[in-house]
C-alpha cells in the first residue's frame, strides 16, 4: 500500500473514531440530565431546568417561576451532585481497570487489584471510630489518606518498579488487600457503637447517598486529571499488551512508566471509594465490553471506558434509588448482580471469537 493510500485510511479511522465517541458522549449527556429527573418527587423538566440555571446565575433564561425550596434543594444538593459522582466514580473505575489490565496483561484486573479499596475502608472506619471528623468529606479523607497507604505499601513489596513479573504485582496486592480487610473486621467487631458499625458497614457496600458538592468536586478534580495524564501513556499501554519486554524494545521506559500508571490508578480509585465506598465490577466489565465495541488501542479504549463507565454507573444508580422506594439499595449489590452474569456473557462472546 502506497503513502497516498494509507493517509486516507488513516483519516477515515480518525474520522470513525471522533464520531464513536461522539455518540458515546451524546448517551453521558442524554443519562445525566435524564436521572436528573429520576426519584420518588415527581418534578418536571421546565423545574429542574430552572433550578440548575438560577443557581449558575442565569435566572433570567429560566422558563419557569422559582420551584419551593424545599423541590430546589432536591435537585440541587441531592439529585444532581448525585448523578454527576456516579459519572466521575463510574468513569474513574472504568479507566483504571483499563489500564491494570494492560499494565499486568491480566484481563481479570481491576481496580482494586492494588489493594486501594481495602485500604481506604480502613481509614474510613479509623476516622469514624476513633473520632477523628464527622462528615461525609472528613469520612472520604480518611479512606483517601488509608487508600494511598494501603498502595505504598503494594509498591514498597514490588521494589517499586523494577519487578519483572507481572503476577508478582497482582499477588501482592491480594496480599495487602487481604491485610487491610483483616484489620477493618477487627477494628468493626471491637467496635462497641452498633450505629457506626451498621453505617460504616452499608458505606463498604457503595452507596452514592451522600454525595455533596464538595465531596464531588474533589473527586472529580483527581479522576479527570489522572485520566487525562493516562491517555497520554497511551502508545506504551499499547506496547505493554504485548509485553514488558517488548515494550522495552520499543525504546519505552517500562519501569519508570509502570510506577506512573500504577501511582495514576491507585489516586483514581482511591477517590472514587472515598467518595462512594467500594463499587465492583466496573472496572473488570467496562474494559472489556468497550474492547468488543472499539478495539483495543487506547486512544479509543480510554475515553470510551471513561464513558462507558459513567452511564454504567448512573443507570445502576438510578435503579438503585428508584426500584424499591423509599428503600435504597447499595449501588455496590447492584453492580455485583449486575456485573457478574453480564460478564459471563462477555466471556463466552470472547471465548467464540
Amino acid at each position: 500500500m502506497t503513502t497516498v493510500e494509507v493517509a486516507p485510511a488513516r483519516a477515515g479511522r480518525r474520522l470513525r473514531s471522533s464520531a464513536v465517541i461522539a455518540c458515546f458522549a451524546v448517551v453521558l449527556a442524554v443519562s445525566i440530565i435524564t436521572a436528573t429527573f429520576i426519584g420518588t418527587a415527581n418534578i418536571g423538566f421546565g423545574e429542574v431546568l430552572g433550578i440548575v440555571l438560577r443557581r449558575l446565575g442565569f435566572g433570567i433564561l429560566a422558563p419557569v417561576p422559582p420551584a419551593a425550596p424545599l423541590i430546589d434543594a432536591l435537585i440541587w444538593e441531592s439529585r444532581l451532585p448525585r448523578v454527576l459522582l456516579a459519572a466521575a466514580v463510574g468513569s474513574g473505575l472504568a479507566v483504571a481497570g483499563a489500564v491494570l489490565q494492560s499494565i499486568t496483561r491480566n484481563p481479570l484486573a481491576e481496580p482494586y487489584l492494588l489493594g486501594v479499596s481495602s485500604g481506604a475502608s480502613t481509614g474510613a472506619v479509623a476516622v469514624m471510630i476513633l473520632g477523628l471528623g464527622s462528615g461525609a468529606l472528613t469520612l472520604s479523607m480518611g479512606a483517601f489518606a488509608g487508600a494511598l497507604l494501603a498502595f505504598g505499601i503494594v509498591l514498597l513489596l514490588i521494589g517499586g518498579g523494577r519487578v519483572s513479573n507481572p503476577a508478582r504485582v497482582v499477588l501482592t496486592g491480594v496480599l495487602v488487600s487481604q491485610f487491610f480487610s483483616a484489620v477493618t473486621s477487627l477494628v468493626l467487631m471491637l467496635n462497641g457503637d452498633a450505629d457506626s458499625t451498621r453505617g460504616f458497614t452499608y458505606w463498604l457496600l457503595g452507596s452514592l447517598g451522600g454525595a455533596r458538592w464538595d465531596p464531588l468536586l474533589v473527586a472529580s478534580a483527581v479522576i479527570v486529571v489522572c485520566m487525562l495524564l493516562c491517555l497520554l501513556f497511551a502508545p506504551a499501554l499499547d506496547a505493554f499488551t504485548f509485553g514488558w519486554d517488548t515494550a522495552a524494545s520499543l525504546g519505552i521506559e517500562v519501569a519508570r512508566v509502570r510506577v506512573i500508571l500504577m501511582v495514576l490508578t491507585a489516586l483514581m480509585t482511591a477517590a472514587a471509594v472515598a467518595a462512594s465506598g467500594a463499587i465492583g465490577f466496573i472496572g473488570l466489565l467496562v474494559p472489556h465490553i468497550v474492547r468488543l465495541l472499539g478495539g483495543h488501542a487506547h486512544r479509543m479504549l480510554l475515553p470510551l471506558s471513561a464513558i462507558g463507565g459513567a452511564v454504567f454507573l448512573i443507570w445502576v444508580d438510578a435503579f438503585a434509588r428508584s426500584a424499591f422506594a423509599p428503600h435504597e439499595i447499595p449501588v455496590g449489590v447492584v453492580t455485583a448482580l449486575l456485573g457478574a452474569p453480564m460478564f459471563a456473557v462477555v466471556l463466552r462472546k470472547a471465548a467464540a471469537r
